[in-house]
């Protein structure tokens, strides 16, 4: 029985360059994720993209972590990638690399805030030099209480509690100081292409 080989089935060429040099110049195992990203897009047209890589510092570990997220005509794909914890100490290194596609009409919100330090001497345009972004499509929500008031600071009656529920599937920081000027660009490139995707 002769088995084929996966990676022939894999098409890369429906990546733009601009991914894969982006998912290149992050430098984790880019063969595995650029493999993982083109087989998740399956062969659709990519309208906007992003990757983003951090390192993590976990007691005496070191691990990398990388999220790519490509916006096609009608879906978003997310794909996640990290070191994972050998079993035990003599083990080979091990990665795990997850992808996730998501229909741009499920996407709930795409929620950009803005860090600017030194508000009073902002210049108009500049947007400031770090943004978190965060995408909300349903699949994590995060509950947020607090207990209830009456507004009468002297009242020590129960009014129970009330709560927000906020869709907060993936955020990321990107900073100009830490990931560059490019990457913020792309950042918030990538959050105007998805919010107007979504907004119509």
């Amino acid at each position: 029985m002769v088995r084929s080989s996966n990676r022939s089935m894999i098409d890369h060429s429906s990546l733009p360059s601009e991914v894969t040099e982006a998912i290149e110049q992050a430098g984790y195992y880019p063969a595995l994720v650029v493999d993982v990203v083109a087989a998740a897009v399956a062969g659709d047209e990519v309208v906007s993209h992003l990757v983003h890589q951090e390192t993590t510092f976990d007691e005496d570990a070191v691990r990398r972590h990388i999220t790519v997220l490509v916006m096609t005509g009608g879906r978003l794909v997310i794909v996640h990638a990290d070191d994972h914890a050998a079993d035990h100490d003599d083990a080979q290194q091990v990665a795990t690399a997850t992808s996730e596609t998501v229909p741009l009409s499920a996407v709930r919100g795409v929620m950009l805030t803005h860090v600017v330090p030194g508000p009073d001497r902002y210049v108009p345009g500049t947007l400031g030099r770090e943004v978190s972004l965060t995408l909300g499509w349903g699949a994590v929500s995060r509950v947020d209480l607090l207990p209830a008031t009456c507004g009468d600071p002297t009242c020590e009656g129960d009014h129970g509690y009330d709560g927000t529920i906020t869709s907060d599937d993936i955020s990321l920081r990107i900073s100009a100081e830490a990931d560059g000027d490019t990457a913020l660009g792309q950042a918030l490139a990538f959050a105007g292409h998805l919010s107007s995707a979504i907004g119509r």
